[in-house]
């Protein structure tokens, strides 16, 4: 059984380890030290403390049979480009284990996430994902088309690897 949900304070600890092994598991490649700069900056506690004190962020635990296997993080008004913020979501993070894929996980927090955008009467959900994510494919079944691009500057960061998609869901 998949559940997502939402996540305090509390639970930083929980979703400070999850995230560092999510991300670890797919991205150690983008990074000359393979990731570490990345994660000590994303996912440490007090980076998660200041970013759930944010009213327009929405931190969500994902977990099957009652264990923690991904998480994402949701901007419930946020705009890009020529979207303004009272019409778009964005799917800011969305990091899921290597054993939880394949088994439908994906697919049901797409489909919480575009019920939440649907609740907050969105017309349009965005994220971002990295050129080189094996999670391009999946966001494309799930309707998302790329509507724009630019380059990551983290100096640690390969420079093959830097360019990031945005790509965009009308619903």
């Amino acid at each position: 059984m998949i559940k997502i949900l939402p996540c305090s304070t509390t639970d930083i600890p929980l979703l400070s380890e999850v995230a560092t092994a999510a991300y670890l598991a797919h991205y150690t490649y983008l990074w000359h030290d393979n990731g570490e700069y990345y994660v000590n900056r994303s996912f440490n506690h007090d980076r998660f403390k200041q970013e759930m004190t944010d009213d327009n962020a929405r931190f969500y635990l994902i977990y099957v049979a009652d264990e923690a296997v991904g998480f994402l993080k949701l901007n419930l008004d946020k705009g890009f480009d020529l979207y303004a913020s009272d019409i778009a979501l964005e799917l800011e993070r969305i990091y899921i284990l290597p054993k939880a894929t394949g088994q439908g996980v994906g697919k049901k927090v797409m489909d919480f996430v575009l019920d939440i955008a649907r609740k907050r009467q969105k017309s349009l959900v965005w994220l971002k994902s990295m050129d080189s994510s094996k999670a391009i494919p999946f966001y494309r079944q799930q309707g998302f088309i790329t509507c724009g691009s630019s380059l990551l500057d983290f100096l640690p960061m390969k420079d093959e690897f830097r360019k990031i998609l945005t790509l965009k869901k009308e619903i």
